[in-house]
Formats: structure tokens, sequence, C-alpha cells
């Protein structure tokens, strides 16, 4: 057994004076997935995400040369040059797949090596894909510096000297002795708790109690690889495989313009963008695991780059399909308007859509329809979320078939009109159930889903223009959406250490349904009809359509928004409730002409 990585078979493998260990997970006779570890790691911080392909690949995991239980080269001093990583890496993949080309993943230092084996000649044919998680090609590095260096202008010196500032740590790594005696003693030992408190890292097994050593030895990578490199990249560093960059969107190390001009070296190129830091292999596996499977399944059928299978349609923003592309995400009030919207843009965009509505129906065309745009799975869900019953129930069904929830969209809703002395009881208990209490059940329940798993995730809540602006025809409706506004604010800073975000959604008069099926207390059934129509003509006058809304929540979701103002008239009453709510409680007072 190798040590943190249960159930996994190990084996030796010799390649020039080294003795690699290498721990294999799976069947044999399936693809091979190689998952290559950075520094100052050991294999070990691939084994969560290795438990998760498993059963599916044949998942191979080795300790570069020096790290874990692999032997180090002596001297140090030009023993880990990335011709000699080359030379290992041909020797696993050789050991354990001869017949077979590999499918290559790597982190950090894994990432930065493995560009190296996609890149050069005597890999070709041995490689299948390679997914690279936050460590860029040094000769690609090179040629990013020399590009902004001999042709500055404010921008790319900007981006020049925000990448400097994040490198700090290789500059430290190229003094003599000083890392060396900073990892065999005080770093060395301090190094989970800053993991756990500055990434989030889970305690647990990793790092492995082999980490001062591997730290040490570590840092003759960035010695002999890194100044040589960038002073002087190879002009034919062009990839002979399909090519899938993730990269984490708070990477403290590496900035996202690193890879601006990478498609002119990786014509095959997937991009994916993951909300979390440096060591996602330890906090993002799930979806990790996913993307990795999914463009390994790709390109074992014999598939094409996977880009145009990942370019949402209808014009959105290819930037929503890099970071939704395979995410889970569940919508209620699904079966029209605003959540069918909401529905369609995450399937667009690649996402896994669950469609939530209590029209059954409606909420089964929303998933058919969801699969024809580009979602890989759709499935409609009948339930009413006022019920909290059938709400646990179904996020128990979710999370064993489909997995826990990436993205929730609390948006199922109900319209109630009227003065509040025609208000009743009963009437303030339909609105609250279902706009406040569903959204409450829908927060608690996969809100604390997300929370356990531990890996992050958004909550949208959708509020409206009513959650600030007073209106003596819609107390109850605005109550329920001004406490929902709250609710997601106060949710906001409670979830924010855990990494999971949330936005409040305040669309104003949008082209829905909701005014087909709104109450008016107070009224002859005869007269509610009446205003029906006669609000529903408004709205399609209107005619600001639920796309746009839908649109504004997947960039609230992509930017991390706390709360989303949509058509104009919503952002002139949120505007006018911060610095002239007098005027506000005027227009209150105005008579809606129904």
């Amino acid at each position: 057994m190798s040590p943190g990585i249960e159930g996994a078979r190990e084996r030796r493998v010799r390649t020039g004076g080294i003795e690699l260990c290498v721990a294999e997970l799976g069947d044999e006779r399936q693809p091979t997935v190689v998952l290559v570890h950075g520094y100052p790691d050991s294999k070990e911080v691939w084994s969560e995400v290795a438990s998760r392909l498993a059963p599916r690949f044949h998942v191979v995991l080795y300790d570069v040369r020096g790290h874990g239980r692999s032997t180090a080269p002596v001297p140090l001093r030009g023993g880990f040059t990335l011709e000699k990583l080359t030379d290992d890496f041909l020797a696993v993949a050789d050991a354990v797949s001869p017949h077979r080309p590999v499918h290559l993943v790597g982190h950090d230092w894994g990432s930065v090596q493995s560009w190296e084996f996609v890149t050069v000649k005597r890999t070709e044919g041995r490689i299948a894909s390679f997914t690279s998680v936050s460590g860029p090609s040094l000769d690609h590095f090179g040629h990013w510096i020399k590009k902004r260096a001999v042709r500055p202008t404010p921008r790319r010196v900007g981006q020049l000297l925000g990448q400097g500032a994040r490198s700090w740590y290789v500059y430290m790594l190229h003094t003599p002795a000083l890392p060396e005696m900073a990892w065999r003693g005080p770093l060395g030992r301090r190094w989970p708790k800053i993991l756990e408190r500055m990434e989030k890292v889970p305690s647990g097994d990793y790092p492995t109690a082999s980490l001062p050593s591997d730290a040490a030895h570590g840092a003759w990578l960035y010695r002999d690889n890194v100044r040589f490199r960038l002073l002087r990249p190879r002009a034919d560093a062009y990839t002979h495989v399909p090519i899938q960059l993730i990269t984490p969107t708070g990477d403290a190390f590496l900035s996202e313009r690193l890879y601006d001009d990478l498609a002119q070296w990786a014509p095959r190129l997937v991009r994916r963008t993951l909300p979390g830091k440096h060591w996602v292999p330890r906090t993002r596996p799930d979806q990790l695991g996913r993307w990795i499977a999914e463009f390994v399944t790709t390109h074992e059928e014999g598939g094409t780059s996977g880009h145009s299978r990942r370019t949402p349609a209808t014009g959105s923003p290819v930037e929503y399909a890099e970071r939704f592309g395979g995410q889970l995400v569940l919508v209620t009030g699904a079966a029209g308007g605003i959540g069918r919207a909401t529905a369609f843009a995450f399937a667009e965009a690649g996402a896994r859509v669950v469609a939530v509505d209590r029209d059954g129906e409606g909420a089964a065309r929303t998933a058919e329809m969801a699969r024809l745009i580009g979602a890989p799975e759709a499935w409609p869900e009948t339930v009413d979320v006022s019920d909290e019953a059938a709400m646990e129930k179904l996020a128990e069904k979710v999370a064993g078939e489909y997995g826990v929830v990436d993205v929730l969209v609390n948006n199922a809703g109900v319209g109630l009109a009227g003065s509040f002395l025609d208000t009743t009881t009963d009437d303030w208990r339909r609105v609250l159930d279902v706009n406040l209490w569903g959204v409450i059940h829908g927060c608690r329940i996969f809100g604390g889903q997300m929370a356990e798993r531990g890996q992050g995730g958004h909550i949208v809540n959708t509020a409206s223009a009513a959650a600030f602006q007073p209106s003596r025809a819609l107390p109850a409706y605005a109550t329920s959406k001004a406490a929902v506004l709250m609710l997601s604010e106060c949710l906001r800073a409670e979830l924010a250490g855990r990494g999971i975000g949330v936005s409040a959604i305040c669309p104003g008069i949008v082209n829905t349904n909701i005014t087909a099926t709104a109450r008016f207390a107070g009224v002859s059934e005869e007269e509610e009809n009446r205003r029906r129509k006669k609000s529903s003509k408004l709205y399609a006058l209107r005619n600001y359509p639920p796309e746009k809304v839908a649109a504004a929540i997947l960039r609230a979701v992509l930017d991390d928004e706390a709360v989303v103002p949509v058509t104009p008239e919503a952002r002139g009453a949120r505007l006018l409730s911060r610095f002239a709510p007098g005027a506000l409680r005027t227009v209150a007072r105005l008579e809606p002409p129904l």
C-alpha cells in the first residue's frame, strides 16, 4: 500500500540511477491517467482526485525524483533538469502502459515539467492528452516575458510587474542553502497549518511526513531550469496533443494573463476556470475529477479538442463555458420565465442542469431542451419549494444520483398584489412560503451540502426591484423579496469563509408569466382576471426578456457579485434607495394604473 492513497498498488521503476515510487489504482485495462505532482508535494497531493477517477480509469501517480519515496539524484545539482524529468516520465509510461498512450495531468511543477513532455519530439505517440493545472511551460513563459519586455505598453508592463510580484518565492528558492534550512526547520513544521489557513486545504493525511526533504530537494527544480529556460526559451515548443488548461481564479502565484498567448503554442486547446486557490487538487477534487474524466473520455473516443463542444450557443461568452462546463446547476422555478432562461443559459455553457418546478411537465420540457442546447446531462424534478420535507428528499436524491450542487439558483416565486388591509393571512402565508421559505429551504439544505463538501460553490437568490422599492400595491410581495435580499447578504457574510458565494438578483419588470398567475387581493374573480390581463399587457409592452436576467445571473456567479439590479428601473430604484429614499416613498403612494 502507498501511504495516503488507500487501495493503491505500488511498484518501483528504475531510470538513470533513480528509483521512482509508482502507485496505481483502478483497472489496468482502462485508459491510463498519469498524475504528476508539483512543489513541494509528493504524489499524495492527488489522492482525492485519484480516488474519484479510479472507478473509470487506470490511475497512475508517481513521486518525482527526490520526493516522497523516490530516491534523489547524487549530486542534486544538475539532477532535476527537464530532460531528466522527461526520462523519468517515459520510464513510468513504458512500465504502466507499454502499448497505449497515457493521458497526462500535472499540477504546479508537475504541470511545468509536463509541458516539456508534450512539446518534445521523443514523447510523440506516448501521450494522448494533457490537462494542465497551475503550472505554465517555462518556454511559453519566457516568450511571454520577452514579448512584453521588447514591446512595452502600460498594460504589458503592469502584467510583468504583477507576475514578478507573484513569483517572489522563485527568487527565494534560488538563494543557496536558505530554502533547505527553512524547510527542514520552522517552515516545514508550519507548512500544513499555512496550507490550511491560507489555501483552505483540509487537514488530514496531506502533506506527508517527507515534506521537509521533498521541499529541500525540490528547490533544484527551480535552480536547474528556471533561469536557463526563461532566458533561452525554445522556439519549437508547440504541443503535439490536445490540451485542457484549468486555471484557478484565486491563484496567488500565477496570473491568468500568463496564458493569453497560449493558443499559438497549443492549437488544440480547451480552457477552464475554477474558483479556488493554488492547491485545487486538495480543495476542488470533485470538479477537477469531472473535467479530467470528461477530457480523457473525449479523446479516448477519438473526439476533437472539445473546444467546439464547450462554445455556448447564441453568442454567450466563451468564459461561461470555461467556468461552468461540467458543473452541476440546480434551478427552481425552471418550468418557465427567468428559471427556464437561466437553465438554458447554464446548459449553453455546458453545465449539467437539474430543472425543478412544481409543474412537472414544464420542468421536463426545460430539461429536454437543456440537453438539446448543450447540457451534457439534464434532469427534471417535480417539487414544491415551500415543502421542507420534499426539498430534503430532493437534496438527498440529487446528491446521491447526480452529485453535490455547484450552483444553486433559488428562483421559484409567486406574485401577489393588493393593499395590506385587503391581504389575508392565507395570502401572506402563500407568498412567504414560496418566496421566502422556498429560498430558506434551498439555502439551508443545498447550501449545507456545499459547506459539508468543503469545495465551495455559489448560491443565487432571485429577489426583486421591489426589495428596495416600497409600494402600496405590493406589501406582501415586496416584504418577501426584501427578506430574500437581506437573507442573501447575511448568508454571503457567513459562507464567504467556506468559499461559497451568494448573490441576490433583483429584476424589475420582466416579460414572464408571473403576471398571468399572480393573485390580486381584495377583488372579485372577474376583476382579478381583468387585472392579470392588464398587467400582462404592460409587461409585454415593456418586453424586457428573461434571457437578459439569466445572463446577469451567470455574470453574477462568474464575478461573485453580491447584489445585482438587472433592469434600468431596478438600478434606478436601488440608487434612489441609497441617496434619495424620500423620492421612493413618494412614488410608493401612487396607485398603479390597473
